[in-house]
C-alpha cells in the first residue's frame, strides 16, 4: 500500500488534517485517495517525522484538595484524582487507577514486602502500573478467596499480575475468605503454607488496601452475605470493611460472628505497617474512609475528587 502513496500526498494529508483542521473525507478528496487510505497517510506522516505530536502536560491531580486532606485527616500523603462531571462509577475507578498508579509506584521500594487486597478500583490501578520492572518484591495475598471462582478483581488474580509486571514473588493465601466457624479457621491457619504467609504479615512494608461499605460490598454482591447478615452488622455499628474485617466509626473491628471466621491480615497488624495506602473511588465511601483513618488503618489515600469533597462534609 505504501508504494501507491506519494510523499506529496503524505505531506498534503498531514497539512490539511493537522493544521487546517479538515475532516478525513475532505482530506481524501483533495489528496485524491480513498477515505480508507487517509489514516494510513497520517500514520506514515507520524512514522517519518513529518508530524510530531506533542501534548501539554495534563495535571491529573487536585493539589489543593490533597493539602486539605492531609491537614484534615492527619495522613502522610494523598493523591486526589480529577474526574469529569457526570463520570460513571466505572469511569471514576478507571481514572483513579490510571492516574494514581505512578503515585503508588513511587511509594513501593525495591525488595519490599507488599500486602495486597482485591477490588475493582484496585484492579484498575494494578493493571496501570508500569511493566517490565525488576523490584524483587514479596507480594502477599492479604485475604482469602471470596468465592470458588476467581474473578479479575480478586487479590489472587491481582497478585499474579503484579508479580509478573515487576518480576517478583507472590505468596498466595489459598483459602476461603470466610469459613463456617473459628475451629475451621484455626485448622486452616495451622497448615504450613498458610503459616508461612501469616508469618510474613509481620514484616510487611506496604499495604494496598480497598475500603468496602455495607451498602457497596463485594461480599453482598457475590452472595456471601445476605440481607439479614447486613442488618446484623449494621446493628453492631459497622461502617466499613477492610480485608473482610468489619469496623466501626472509630476504625475498631466489631465483635461480630465473622471476626472469628475470616482468614485475612488482622487490623492490628495493618496498623503497624509503615505505609498503608487506601485505593478508593466513590463518595459513598467517605464515612468508611474517615473511620479507617481514625483507627490508624490508613496512612495514605488515592481517591477521586468527589470522594475527597465528601470526606470534608464529614467534619
Amino acid at each position: 500500500m505504501q508504494s501507491s502513496l506519494s510523499e506529496e500526498q503524505i505531506h498534503l494529508a498531514a497539512r490539511l488534517y493537522y493544521l487546517d483542521g479538515m475532516s478525513q473525507s475532505e482530506v481524501a478528496r483533495l489528496a485524491k485517495v480513498s477515505q480508507a487510505k487517509v489514516s494510513r497517510l497520517l500514520a506514515l506522516a507520524r512514522e517519518r517525522g513529518i508530524v510530531r505530536i506533542s501534548v501539554a502536560e495534563y495535571d491529573s491531580r487536585h493539589t489543593e484538595l490533597e493539602n486539605r486532606l492531609r491537614q484534615t485527616l492527619g495522613i502522610h500523603s494523598a493523591a486526589v484524582i480529577k474526574t469529569m462531571p457526570g463520570a460513571s462509577e466505572d469511569e471514576t475507578r478507571r481514572m483513579v487507577g490510571h492516574f494514581g498508579a505512578a503515585f503508588v509506584s513511587s511509594l513501593i521500594p525495591e525488595r519490599s514486602t507488599v500486602a495486597l487486597a482485591g477490588g475493582r478500583t484496585m484492579r484498575e490501578l494494578i493493571v496501570s502500573l508500569p511493566e517490565g520492572q525488576h523490584r524483587n518484591l514479596t507480594i502477599l495475598q492479604a485475604m482469602g478467596n471470596i468465592g470458588p471462582t476467581v474473578v479479575s478483581v480478586d487479590a489472587l488474580e491481582l497478585g499474579r499480575i503484579l508479580s509478573q509486571h515487576w518480576s517478583s514473588s507472590f505468596m498466595m493465601l489459598n483459602t476461603p475468605a470466610l469459613v463456617p466457624d473459628h475451629r475451621t479457621r484455626d485448622a486452616f491457619l495451622a497448615l504450613e503454607p498458610l503459616k508461612a504467609v501469616w508469618q510474613r504479615y509481620l514484616s510487611v512494608d506496604v499495604a494496598l488496601v480497598g475500603i468496602g461499605t455495607l451498602e457497596n460490598s463485594v461480599f453482598v454482591e457475590r452472595g456471601i452475605l445476605g440481607a439479614d447478615d447486613v442488618k446484623q452488622l449494621a446493628d453492631l455499628g459497622v461502617v466499613g470493611e477492610v480485608f473482610g474485617r468489619f469496623f466501626d466509626a472509630q476504625g475498631r473491628e466489631c465483635a461480630s460472628q465473622w471476626k472469628k471466621r475470616v482468614i485475612s491480615m488482622e487490623l492490628n497488624q495493618l496498623k503497624k505497617i509503615p505505609q498503608s495506602i487506601g485505593i478508593v473511588a466513590g463518595a459513598d465511601r467517605a464515612s468508611a474512609i474517615c473511620a479507617a483513618v481514625r483507627g490508624g488503618l490508613l496512612r495514605t489515600l488515592v481517591i477521586d475528587e468527589a470522594a475527597a469533597r465528601a470526606i470534608f462534609d464529614q467534619f
